[in-house]
């Protein structure tokens, strides 16, 4: 009797409205426990304010999901329902994996799932998932594909439309006051929201895969015009603010090492932009432009340079060149390094270089030590040297002093390392050597309730552009141009033409103005 009534229902037509509530409201259900659940154990709110954060996130959530629903259903009739069904099937196995595996749908996960083979993804399926997939997935999808629909005029969807988006703006409005909490979680909650976990990750990682088949815009050729033996180590730093370092007037003793090194070099500079995309690609392109110019490792590669590219960091440019290693590519190729911390990425360093084939020699570190939120996770424990530290910004807006403690440790690693280089190439008395380290971007501690990084550079912050440049040559390889010759801020343009020099490259596309060095073996 029951199952009879349980038909009859199915059965009988339904307005698009009501499909497009009853769609939501099982999104919601369904498939966003998970993420509200991190909301609730991750909010520093008080219980009303957490209750407020998490009822305007549903609003926001079931009229979005309402909105997309009914203009997919109205535009694309028969076709918007089965991508309903497939959305369905989708979510079920995502929460599956969020469920079972504790992982989150962000980019590196679907980056995985590209990647992964047959033969390996198999060892997932199971009857349980499959068992999961059939109840939360394929159950629901056939309610969106066979559920009669009465469809509504124009004028209804115009009024459901301006309705929702009322209602999200309303409440986005009322909880501004949320805005820095959000986007310090926004890579959890993005890969914890579905559907959009996998679909916005899905275009972002198929946008960087085809960006990465991009044809560059070649540079015009150039020429290694020496023989001499010669390595250039630049260091791109991340999320590494000026501000807080000693050797710039810091207080704090964040650089010990460094500040006792000689014929160290300090410049001031700026960075092009408060994110590592934006900020990495200018450190290695000859010219501020938003064009895919030939890249720093790339036209050196192509110029006859030994070129080595090792990153624990994410967001770089297109890298073409036969060496690049990630910290767990270094991890398998030195098992007695640790693959915990930045340390893994001048690991061997002497060994690579005095390895080469070649007389020119350009090692690219891309670290990730000064990256938020959790800076006490980025060194190891030994540097500690500023205590009790902040977990996370998150803990850390409740004390500034223990976020700062964090992130100064983060400085005093960094110096360690940029000290081990040019230790390492201090003693290589055979080769004409360089170390040259800049920031991507910096960093907000808090001040003016800022944190972190991120925001367009004509409303950020001076700490989130104002950047560490430092420099060292060994002895008789290069002369330095008088400062007055300098601009007194310098871009991060100034590496790819100041590397070019160290080099030997002469090239059309080298411009001495953005040299640090005299250019007399370039004429």
């Amino acid at each position: 009797m029951k199952n009879n009534k349980i038909m009859e229902y199915l059965r009988k037509p339904i307005t698009l409205f009501k499909f497009s509530c009853v769609v939501s409201l099982v999104t919601l259900l369904l498939y966003n426990i998970p993420f509200f659940n991190y909301v609730s154990d991750n909010s520093n709110e008080s219980v009303g304010g957490k209750i407020f954060l998490v009822v305007s996130l549903v609003i926001v959530m079931l009229a979005l999901n309402f909105l997309t629903t009914y203009l997919a259903v109205f535009l694309m009739r028969k076709v918007g329902r089965v991508l309903l069904a497939i959305l369905a099937i989708l979510n079920s196995a995502a929460v599956y994996f969020i469920i079972t595996y504790g992982v989150m749908i962000d980019g590196t996960t679907i980056e995985n799932v590209f990647n992964t083979r047959y033969s390996e993804a198999s060892g997932f399926f199971s009857w349980s998932l499959w068992l999961f997939i059939i109840a939360f997935g394929v159950l629901p999808g056939l309610y969106c594909i066979l559920r009669p629909i009465v469809y509504e005029s124009f004028k209804k969807l115009a009024i459901c439309f301006g309705s929702a988006l009322a209602i999200v703006i309303a409440v986005l409005l009322m909880n501004i006051s949320h805005t820095l909490w959000i986007g310090q979680h926004d890579t959890e909650l993005g890969g914890l929201l579905q559907p959009w976990s996998y679909i916005v990750n899905s275009v972002r990682v198929l946008n960087s895969n085809h960006e990465a088949q991009l044809e560059e815009i070649k540079l015009p050729d150039g020429e290694i015009t020496d023989d001499k033996k010669t390595v250039v180590v630049l260091v791109i730093g991340e999320s590494a603010r000026k501000a807080n370092f000693q050797l710039y007037g810091y207080q704090r003793e964040t650089n010990p090492l460094l500040s006792k090194q000689d014929g160290l070099k300090v410049y001031q500079a700026n960075s092009c932009a408060t994110y590592t995309t934006a900020g990495a690609k200018a450190i290695l392109e000859p010219i501020d432009s938003g064009d895919l110019n030939e890249l720093l490792p790339n036209y050196a590669f192509r110029t006859g340079v030994d070129v080595s590219w090792r990153s624990s960091n994410w967001g770089e440019p297109p890298i073409h060149i036969d060496e690049y290693l990630t910290d767990s590519d270094l991890a398998e190729k030195y098992p007695d390094a640790d693959k915990s911390y930045d340390g893994i990425l001048i690991s061997h360093l002497r060994e690579r270089i005095e390895s080469s084939t070649k007389n020119k020699v350009l090692i690219v570190l891309h670290t990730s030590t000064s990256h938020g939120p959790k800076y006490a996770d980025k060194y190891p424990q030994e540097f500690e040297i500023f205590s009790p530290v902040a977990k996370n910004v998150e803990e850390g807006e409740k004390n500034l002093d223990l976020l700062v403690n964090a992130y100064d440790n983060t400085i005093c690693y960094t110096d360690f390392l940029l000290d081990s280089i040019v230790n390492t190439l201090r003693s290589m008395t055979e080769w004409n050597r360089a170390m040259i380290y800049i920031s991507d971007h910096g960093e907000s501690l808090g001040e003016n309730n800022i944190f972190m990084h991120g925001l367009p550079l004509k409303l950020a912050p001076s700490v989130q552009y104002e950047i560490p440049f430092l420099v060292w040559i060994s002895d008789n390889f290069r002369t330095y141009k008088p400062d007055n010759e300098l601009p007194e801020v310098l871009e991060q343009h100034f590496i790819f033409h100041s590397v070019l020099n160290l080099l030997s490259i002469k090239s059309p596309a080298y411009k001495p103005e953005f040299d640090i060095f005299k250019a007399d073996n370039l004429q």
